[in-house]
């Protein structure tokens, strides 16, 4: 069982989606509940999520978001603990300030996979988490 962090694109893809993310990221999903693997993200991934749907009206969107995120992934919040390291990571100013609460909040809970479109990311080193790589590149 690992503990893995998706970004929020990975949950736009799986609900929205259609194409090669959006299978990769179903495939994702389904290996991990073979493999009883534990999914997190952050609050900020909530609210991400909703900003669309919410803005045209379409509450069954919201619904099934709000369902998702509810029911399959443990969200993080961005408490004191994810506070201090987002500071760490903002020094580099190379990490937008989304990316870093997101980052931080993966950290504090000590992911051992952290799941993002952005391969930039990938390629960065944070302290609790073992692996960052991008979605093209996850194969579990």
């Amino acid at each position: 069982m690992s503990r893995l962090f998706w970004d929020t694109n990975l949950f736009i893809y799986l609900i929205e989606g259609s194409g090669e993310s959006a299978q990769r990221v179903a495939g994702l999903a389904e290996r991990m509940l073979e493999r009883g693997d534990r999914l997190y993200s952050s609050t900020l991934t909530l609210g991400e999520v909703l900003v669309k749907p919410l803005e045209q009206k379409n509450s069954e969107m919201v619904e099934a978001y709000e369902r998702l995120l509810s029911t399959h992934a443990i969200l993080i919040p961005f408490d004191e603990t994810a506070a201090r390291i987002y500071a760490g990571l903002r020094m580099d100013r190379t990490i937008s300030p989304p990316d870093a609460i997101q980052l931080s909040c993966a950290s504090a809970a000590r992911v051992d996979l952290f799941i993002t479109n952005d391969d930039r990311l990938s390629r960065k080193i944070i302290p609790g988490i073992q692996f960052i790589v991008a979605l093209n590149q996850a194969f579990l």
